[in-house]
């Protein structure tokens, strides 16, 4: 099983920031009797969006000059909830990299739906070596999707 929940990146500046959307649609896993009537986007699908973020804003940034694109691996996150995100929401994503070291980073992701402030997350990862030439490939063509087209510098 594999959750992509990210529909695009839109802008990208590598070891900087990244911007994305992510639309939520009524077949999107929401809790329906949560709140009788008001059904919610769950929290734990909104940080995996956001680390999902994150860790593409990272990958895209460190594959350059190098023969394998590390692979970013959740380790922490520390987050804030705000307000719900609904069905019908189309949620903006803010990535940016706070600290980047040899095998570890910290990015600050902040989601949005108009005015309204979502979630904020601070979000620690793990840098991976992974030596899978296939595995690396199917990450890359997924990273190259996803930037298909965004502004990227």
């Amino acid at each position: 099983m594999r959750y992509l929940l990210v529909d695009r990146i839109e802008e990208l500046k590598r070891h900087e920031y990244a911007t994305a959307v992510k639309c939520i649609s009524l077949s999107d896993d929401v809790f329906e009797h949560h709140f009788p009537g008001q059904p919610v986007y769950p929290g734990a699908l909104l940080i995996e969006s956001m680390a999902q973020l994150g860790g593409a804003l990272l990958e895209l940034s460190l594959r350059e000059g190098r023969p394998r694109t590390p692979r970013c691996v959740l380790s922490a996150v520390k987050a804030k909830f705000r307000d719900f995100a609904k069905p019908g929401d189309a949620l903006r994503l803010r990535a940016e990299v706070v600290s980047c070291h040899e095998d570890a980073a910290l990015v600050r992701v902040a989601t949005t739906c108009g005015e309204r402030r979502i979630c904020e997350a601070e979000i620690t990862y793990v840098l991976l070596d992974v030596d899978d030439p296939k595995l690396d490939a199917s990450r890359r063509e997924l990273l190259d999707l996803l930037t298909r087209e965004a502004v990227v510098r």
